[in-house]
């Protein structure tokens, strides 16, 4: 999970550079979520999943960085690419 939480943290210090385009910040969730999915990979290796708490925490995280940085994109949008 610290892999998760660095992957999100590095999207939130790219918001908080400053203005961006909606098209950039959705690039970069993209990116994000891509990361997670190749994480994924990791976890069966181990005989493991990124379960249905986590997926949600992840899901809960990213729509309160929405908020707080009053980006108007629907979560199912944010996480698009993702495979959990």
């Amino acid at each position: 999970m610290d892999k998760i939480k660095l992957i999100i943290t590095q999207v939130v210090h790219f918001l908080e550079e400053g203005k961006h385009s909606i098209e950039e910040v959705q690039q970069k969730l993209d990116e994000m979520t891509i990361a997670i999915n190749e994480l994924q990979n990791e976890f069966y290796q181990n005989d493991s999943e990124i379960e249905t708490v986590a997926r949600d925490s992840i899901g809960i995280t990213v729509e309160e960085i929405l908020q707080y940085f009053e980006l108007d994109i629907d979560i199912e949008d944010a996480l698009r690419k993702r495979e959990w």
